[in-house]
């Protein structure tokens, strides 16, 4: 990694011992980033735009500092020479993506844009260069609908109507089946909603696109479910985000490439087992947005052995050296694996000592440092609930396990329902097609949460299981008509405000509330017992958990 300035920074394997940061001004994800580059993991190559220039934009009222437009140019000439492409090019074209990064982690909770730099010209250059017409006219209708939702605020129902209309139009249920020629068409209709929704042409200036992305991400630290994230969280306001513009790599290049999200241990139990949602042929933002259905990680092992083994290893690398569980996101493109971020795994409270006594039992970290990590949960408050019997128990379906636990409540179908029923002091589940983190304040208010559709890894599913709440995803059986305010599961139509149950350590849905059994972790908590007992130390005063205390286990 080599210093540009001040204020900006170049990751790139090539240059990783360089001049270090740190993860005040780069965030924690650019800083993972280098550490990642610097040991050898393959990451593509980025540049990282310091929180102060954030902290200057939003001090000035959204206005860019002065010599910004230059500082951007300069850096992405940096990208250029690194990745032997050209910004803009019409041959051999440099797409990049936009993300935040806090010096603390929120998942989910501020903007991303991939494909930034495809255009008119690009689009050509870019299947000049694959030899992937559809993987360049994916990119490119996803470009056009992210930049409309996230740079000018326009609605995602009409860019979803209009893809609808083509899928039934080729006779196919997903995006990924689409055929070049119809994502071609999907395109162009894409750029006439655009216009239509915008009064504006897409911008056909990849400069002009790249600036807006970096500005939409500093917009993105203001937005109401970032804000409501960090009073939850206890994060000061002021501390801004970092942007990191990193090299796209192309998880829709086709049936050898995909997205996924792994943890390096089971963030609900705390188990020492890769847990893991992939999806082939897609970008990482269909992975964690909750909006899909995801794959059996186990079809990636079948089909991609080698693929499946380099993660698993990775997984173990990744614990070496940050040592503690990681959550990581990678693109696999072609059959080759990229890393694009790690951050320590948000995790429910059982998990957080069961991982902490467990990495100490493995050498990973001392008793002392499992201890330090301990210091802010409740020991003496951490339980999961089971099911003591489903027989007389109306079983309605299953989903997947998100969590661990059993909730109960009355059926809420938007988050302000939740949040009605949790100030008359009754318990919630929240039950949605599909959940996101702008459900923030429903996932807060409700005991437990059921989709459709998601995967375990979804942001949402990562912010519910750090919050400890009862979490299952992935229920096909599972329809929700808001406008009459009732869902069905499997056959059996419920209202809203009937009562209902999900068991997290299994994925099974239950009307009514069956009788629950409470367990503690006894020998976990007996380490730990032990382990004071030998730092003289008396036992902890018992405090609340709260969100970030638990994630940080």
């Amino acid at each position: 990694m080599s210093q540009q300035s001040e204020h900006v920074f170049l990751i790139s394997g090539d240059s990783a011992g360089g001049a270090v940061g740190n993860a005040e001004s780069m965030g924690f994800k650019a800083y993972n980033l280098w550490r990642m580059a610097r040991i050898g993991l393959p990451v593509p190559p980025a540049f990282v735009i310091n929180t102060s220039y954030c902290r200057e934009y939003l001090k000035n009222n959204g206005e860019l500092p002065d010599g910004f437009r230059e500082l951007l140019a300069a850096n992405l000439r940096e990208l250029e020479k690194l990745s032997g492409l050209g910004f803009g090019g019409a041959r051999k074209p440099l797409l990049v993506a936009v993300r935040s990064g806090a010096p603390v982690s929120m998942p989910g909770m501020m903007q991303t844009l991939l494909d930034i730099g495809i255009t008119d010209v690009t689009v050509r250059g870019l299947i000049r260069l694959t030899g992937n017409p559809r993987l360049a006219w994916d990119s490119y209708r996803r470009l056009v609908q992210s930049y409309a939702e996230i740079v000018h605020g326009s609605p995602a129902e009409p860019f979803t109507a209009v893809l609808r209309s083509h899928l039934a139009r080729s006779g196919v249920d997903l995006p990924q089946e689409l055929d070049f020629q119809s994502l071609m068409a999907l395109t162009r209709d894409y750029l006439d909603l655009f216009r239509d929704l915008t009064a504006r042409d897409f911008p056909q200036n990849p400069a002009e696109q790249l600036e807006a992305a970096v500005t939409a991400v500093f917009k993105s630290w203001q937005s109401p479910k970032a804000g409501e994230y960090r009073r939850i969280n206890g994060v000061s306001d002021g501390i801004g985000t970092a942007v990191t513009v990193q090299r796209m790599v192309y998880g829709n290049a086709g049936g050898t490439s995909g997205a996924g999200v792994a943890f390096t241990r089971n963030p609900a139990s705390g188990e020492h087992a890769l847990y893991m949602d992939f999806l082939f042929n897609t970008q990482g933002e269909d992975v964690v947005s909750g909006r899909y259905a995801l794959e059996d990680p186990a079809l990636l092992a079948d089909l991609m052995p080698s693929v499946y083994d380099e993660i698993r290893k990775t997984a173990q690398v990744l614990e070496h050296e940050f040592k503690d569980a990681q959550e990581f996101e990678f693109t696999v493109q072609d059959g080759k694996l990229y890393l694009l971020q790690t951050r320590s795994a948000k995790r429910a409270a059982w998990a957080a000592l069961r991982i902490a006594v467990e990495q100490a039992g493995e050498g990973l970290i001392s008793p002392a440092a499992a201890l330090k990590r301990l210091e802010k949960l409740d020991l003496g408050n951490i339980q999961q609930t089971r099911l003591a019997a489903t027989q007389g128990a109306q079983m309605l379906g299953r989903g997947i396990p998100a969590s661990t636990s059993v909730g109960t409540g009355a059926i809420a179908l938007d988050s302000a329902a939740a949040q009605k029923l949790a100030s008359l002091g009754r318990p919630a589940i929240l039950v949605r097609d599909d959940i996101a983190t702008d459900d923030i304040d429903g996932i807060c208010a409700a005991a437990g949460i059921l989709t459709a559709v998601g995967g375990r890894t979804s942001h949402a599913a990562v912010v519910a299981r750090q919050l400890d709440k009862v979490c299952i995803v992935g229920c096909a059986g599972l329809t929700v008509d808001l406008a009459a305010r009732r869902c069905c599961i499997g056959g059996v139509w419920m209202n809203e405000g009937d009562e209902l149950s999900l068991d997290g350590n299994s994925g099974q849905i239950f009307a009514g509330a069956p009788r629950v059994v409470v367990e503690k972790p006894t020998d976990y908590l007996a380490q730990v017992a032990r382990w004071r007992a030998e730092h003289g130390e008396s036992k902890t005063p018992s405090r609340p958990v709260t969100s970030q205390q638990t994630a940080a286990g």
